[in-house]
């Protein structure tokens, strides 16, 4: 059994991806910013008597990721598998967001698994084994408005997989990326409530998101993905998971750039039914709400 670091565990695909490799015998850190906002892993660790240890850690700070890594080492434990997980989302026009907003959702979802990877890297490296996973998504590659800083940031930490991947082949440890779809979590909930905006794209992209919810996929089929890759020593760089993941890169792959661009310029009308047409479903918003950005759990 693994040694196996996973961040972001306060919710969704962290949590079961934590659950899911403790009940099957991995030895789990599962890191959160705040343990006490977020009671359920513990609760369930405590009533099932998994192997899990929660660690209170930051991926934002250079400290916080040092000390808790630090320490597995010090107490003469290892990692034999990091899982990056840990990510916050932002959804509006590339106008309408603050520099502030970008800043923030790339520190999360790309600098946070550079620290993680910085850390535990030269120990992989002299031992000459282990595994790197790191969650993007669909959307790391294809960039859609209205979420630019997201899929910036996934856009980013694929390119940051790919690089890595050839980088720790020779030593012998394998990186993996897995790429969702639109899955059932608190993140994914919180794209399918519009912000306020001049922008149509927004609007009509909740209820894109919004619609694919009401057939929810529930985050422990990521979980399952990441413990498969786990357990079966692949070194198969990407792993498309959920049963929108392909059509949805299949789908962008079949349009040219103008096309692309086209399709997002349609007027609602068309836009809607072009929706219908390609996905069965109504993407039409039942209703318009405000909300806040999310975090990185």
């Amino acid at each position: 059994m693994a040694s196996v670091l996973i961040t972001g565990t306060s919710t969704g695909i962290g949590l079961a991806t934590a659950l899911a490799l403790g009940r099957t015998g991995h030895k789990v850190h599962a890191t959160m910013r705040d343990p006490v906002r977020s009671p359920e892993l513990a609760q369930t660790v405590a009533k099932e008597g998994l192997p899990v240890t929660i660690s209170i850690m930051d991926v934002n700070s250079d400290a916080s990721v040092n000390d808790v890594i630090s320490d597995i080492y010090t107490r003469g434990g290892q990692i034999d598998v990091l899982v990056n997980n840990a990510g916050v989302e932002c959804m509006g026009s590339i106008e309408e967001l603050p520099i502030s907003g970008f800043r923030e959702v790339m520190e999360t979802n790309y600098f946070g698994p550079l620290r993680c990877i910085q850390a535990v890297v030269p120990h992989m490296r002299k031992r000459a084994s282990g595994c790197i996973i790191n969650v993007t998504s669909v959307a790391g590659r294809i960039a859609c408005s209205p979420m630019a800083p997201y899929t910036a940031s996934k856009w980013a930490l694929e390119a940051l997989t790919e690089a890595l991947a050839q980088e720790m082949k020779p030593f012998n440890v394998r990186v993996a990326m897995v790429e969702p779809g639109i899955i059932a979590t608190s993140m994914a909930k919180r794209a399918s409530v519009p912000p306020q905006t001049e922008y149509r794209h927004v609007r009509r992209f909740a209820g894109l998101f919004e619609g694919s919810l009401k057939n929810p996929v529930p985050a422990s089929v990521v979980a399952q993905k990441i413990l498969e890759i786990v357990d079966s020593g692949t070194w198969v760089l990407r792993h498309p998971v959920g049963p929108d993941a392909v059509p949805f890169l299949q789908w962008r792959n079949a349009m040219s750039d103008a096309e692309w661009i086209e399709w997002a310029a349609l007027d609602d009308a068309a836009w809607y039914q072009r929706v219908e047409r390609d996905f069965g479903f109504d993407a039409r918003p039942d209703n318009v709400l405000i909300r806040k950005r999310g975090s990185q759990g």
